[in-house]
């Protein structure tokens, strides 16, 4: 290619990348558009807690022609990436009848998974009618408006575990997590994620603290994904997940694997350095980082800084703070 013509194509995809980067900042998305009644009504009231989404740095970078043309096409593809919301769908495929000792319920199963590409890393939870009942009445306290349209299948005296009223109920339960998703304050509170999170989170921490660094494992790694998607505008809320996958990984003796999760961890809390994670986070990468072979240094020095700016308090270490979560 002539050098005109390189030229002629850099500023080209310099003004593509301008529309992309207009459209993101001007154009309203589909769901936006779209947002059921209740939603809108409350939106002014609530404006205050968009406050809690954080956008990427790189969002507020402008093209220009010193950009080469891989720099250019880089910024677009993260751009492109930037306007693509993430969409997760529920489907509840089946049900199954557990009967205890004084009691009998329908566990539903629920498939969450991300729409607008194959997703392999789907996740699957089972919630019983009292779940989803706890979370109706949750959401009602703290959400009244966004709720009043919002019907819930209620109990009937009998036949609850009729085929029909079974399937009756996979149908409108699925359609009740695809309705409180499409309300954005609502997919973003913390009773709607817990409803979808913490039953697990519970499992696995209580494998944690009995030693149990297989099992917990397992469960932590199905549900950090989920995690992921459900808190993209709050990362570091999922950094103790991270920190618990990081000492399972440890203790399990697998420090590269330990590594690869803590540094997943620190990337979410280089601005946040006063969290509680953070301080025993850097010890413990420094001595994975030494066990790999891997330079240290860098933990070592902002581990310095962050002890010469705090007072002398005691710390608990990444594992003790990790066998506090979620204890009743």
């Amino acid at each position: 290619m002539d050098q005109h013509s390189h030229c002629t194509a850099e500023k080209e995809l310099s003004e593509a990348v301008s529309r992309i980067t207009t459209f993101s900042t001007t154009s309203p998305s589909d769901e936006e558009q779209n947002q059921p009644k209740a939603e809108m009504a409350c939106q002014v009231r609530k404006e205050n807690q968009e406050k809690d989404d954080v956008q990427d740095p790189n969002a507020s970078l402008s093209p220009n022609s010193s950009m080469t043309t891989k720099e250019l096409q880089e910024y677009w593809r993260n751009e492109k990436s930037q306007c693509r919301q993430v969409k997760l769908l529920f489907e509840i495929p089946s049900t199954r009848i557990v009967e205890q000792h004084l009691s009998k319920y329908v566990m539903y199963k629920i498939i969450i998974l991300q729409t607008g590409s194959f997703d392999s890393d789907k996740s699957v939870i089972e919630r019983r009618y009292s779940d989803f009942e706890k979370l109706h009445r949750n959401l009602l306290e703290e959400f009244s408006e966004e709720m009043e349209d919002v019907t819930f299948p209620r109990k009937t005296l009998t036949g609850n575990f009729t085929e029909e009223i079974i399937n009756e109920r996979k149908l409108a339960f699925k359609d009740y997590l695809r309705l409180l998703y499409s309300m954005k304050y609502i997919r973003r509170s913390k009773k709607f994620i817990d409803f979808l999170t913490r039953p697990e989170l519970q499992e696995a921490y209580g494998c944690l603290r009995g030693g149990q660094y297989t099992r917990a494992l397992g469960i932590l790694l199905e549900v950090i994904g989920l995690q992921e998607r459900l808190t993209r505008g709050n990362p570091v809320s999922i950094v103790p997940t991270l920190c618990a996958i990081v000492v399972c990984h440890k203790d399990l003796e697998n420090p590269a694997s330990a590594f690869e999760y803590g540094e997943r961890a620190l990337a979410r809390l280089c601005v946040h350095t006063s969290h509680r994670y953070y301080m025993p986070l850097l010890e413990t990468m420094i001595s994975l980082a030494y066990e790999l072979g891997k330079d240290f240094l860098s933990f070592q020095e902002k581990l310095e800084e962050w002890k010469a700016k705090k007072d002398p308090i005691r710390v608990f270490t990444l594992k003790e703070l990790a066998v506090r979560e979620y204890v009743q």
